[in-house]
């Protein structure tokens, strides 16, 4: 069974169709890459998945349960974690904490039981040993008690990625998590992303302009142009398509 199975998806907004009857699958532990030029309808399918966006016709499947019957505040408590193209980090609290934020959707504490404080300083201790655990996996648990104000771009990217490590996913979404990053951090970001997907058993959809990485790190490809799928496959196989270099690629993949 496929971690996740998108099934005929269509979202229309007024009169604009930004995806047009999309069906792909993501196998457990895949990396799948789902590329296309801008308004190719990438984000409006993360936003589906995410469940921000309602689609106007289709299935989603999540482990074999329909995506589209679970609320927004319930996707991460699922299994289902994202990264977005900007930074959502809080400045002003440490490293630790802001990774700290990701982990209290999988808290064992509820609202019955707080108000009274049982079991909150058990859970808190899981859940920093949980959240050092994964900036050490990071190489980040040297800055655990600084603030994020005034860290390198890069090093900010890297604490988001562990911020959603930190919910425990099954299913990681990455939005565009090179964007902003030089060529060295680019490649760097890629090794991580295989790494993290070894290390925490995860299954990863990637939406990502730069190429060059997502066809070195993903086992899966799906091209979208104007919310169609154009191509689906192996990233040697996508990238010698002919309809995807007209479309997206050019005249080569780097």
């Amino acid at each position: 069974m496929a971690v996740l199975d998108v099934s005929g998806v269509t979202v229309r907004f007024g009169g604009i169709v930004a995806l047009d009857e999309l069906s792909f699958d993501v196998d457990a532990g895949q990396i799948c890459g789902l590329i296309g030029p801008n308004g190719a309808g990438k984000t409006t399918m993360f936003n589906c998945v995410s469940r921000i966006y309602q689609p106007t016709s289709g299935q989603i499947r999540f482990e074999g349960r329909n995506l589209l019957d679970v609320p927004a505040h319930g996707i991460a408590h699922l299994g289902i974690a994202r990264t977005f193209q900007n930074l959502a980090l809080w400045p002003t609290l440490t490293v630790l904490q802001n990774v700290m934020v990701g982990g209290h959707s999988q808290s064992r504490v509820s609202f019955v039981t707080a108000p009274f404080r049982i079991g909150v300083k058990a859970e808190e201790r899981r859940l920093v040993q949980r959240s050092m655990d994964i900036l050490y996996a990071l190489g980040l648990d040297q800055l655990a008690l600084r603030p994020c104000t005034g860290l390198p771009y890069g090093t900010l990217k890297r604490i988001e990625l562990a911020r959603a490590l930190a919910a425990q996913p099954r299913l990681l979404l990455l939005d565009e998590p090179a964007s902003g990053l030089a060529h060295a951090e680019v490649q760097e970001l890629g090794e991580t992303i295989k790494n993290v997907r070894d290390r925490f058993g995860l299954t990863i959809l990637l939406v990502e302009h730069h190429m060059q990485m997502v066809m070195g790190i993903s086992d899966k490809v799906v091209v979208l142009d104007f919310g169609r799928k154009i191509a689906e496959g192996d990233p040697a196989e996508v990238a010698r398509n002919p309809v995807v270099i007209e479309a997206y690629l050019g005249s080569s993949v780097g």
